[in-house]
């Protein structure tokens, strides 16, 4: 069941006001506090260097995806079966960067998400309202990895003694907010598929 989500609606960087639907889900998550001076570029999750790999990647994505555009009106065929071979190869690069750095069992959990922010269980003493957490997420079944800096808003403690951790995103790069909202999408519909 999904429901309107608007606690975890960014005001900041948000123009006009949105209403996200979040999801119930358990994932891969891994967050790491910043200092008040730290930007979320310090690379929280120490991994610089695959960085050129990722902007060589997303560079040669890009260029695909726009020679596929004057392909399509040539060739129906041979277009769709660009595309699929593409698709293939971005899954075959996620689970090979997924197997060289695998989360830990203890790394998934279940939270609420949206494209607003999420919501994941913690130490009541570990976080406090108004403090600034890089993000990064793994998102089965397709294993993308989209990053954010995310405020808390609310810690409330759970009657086992732990907390829910309420966040909003307050940095978050375009792509990484569609990632968010295709896996939402496609959550919905497999929920829908199971009813």
């Amino acid at each position: 069941m999904h429901t309107e989500d608007t606690p975890f609606e960014p005001t900041d960087n948000l123009p006009e006001r949105r209403e996200f639907f979040r999801i119930e889900d358990r994932i891969g998550l891994e967050v790491r506090k910043l200092s008040h001076s730290a930007e979320f570029s310090d690379n929280p999750f120490n991994d610089d260097h695959i960085e050129t790999l990722k902007a060589d990647f997303r560079r040669l994505d890009q260029d695909i995806k726009s020679q596929l555009a004057s392909l399509a009106d040539q060739d129906r065929l041979l277009t769709g079966l660009v595309k699929s071979l593409n698709g293939k190869l971005d899954t075959l690069a996620r689970i090979m960067a997924f197997q060289q750095n695998p989360l830990q069992p203890e790394d998934w959990q279940d939270v609420t998400l949206s494209e607003g922010g999420l919501a994941f269980s913690g130490s009541p003493q570990a976080w406090q309202t108004g403090d600034k957490l890089a993000v990064r997420m793994t998102l089965p079944p397709e294993l993308f990895q989209p990053r954010a800096v995310a405020q808390v808003l609310d810690v409330q403690a759970t009657e086992t003694g732990g907390a829910r951790v309420h966040t909003g995103f307050i940095q978050i790069q375009d792509g990484d907010r569609q990632q968010i909202a295709r896996h939402v999408m496609r959550w919905q519909i497999r929920q829908r598929q199971k009813e």
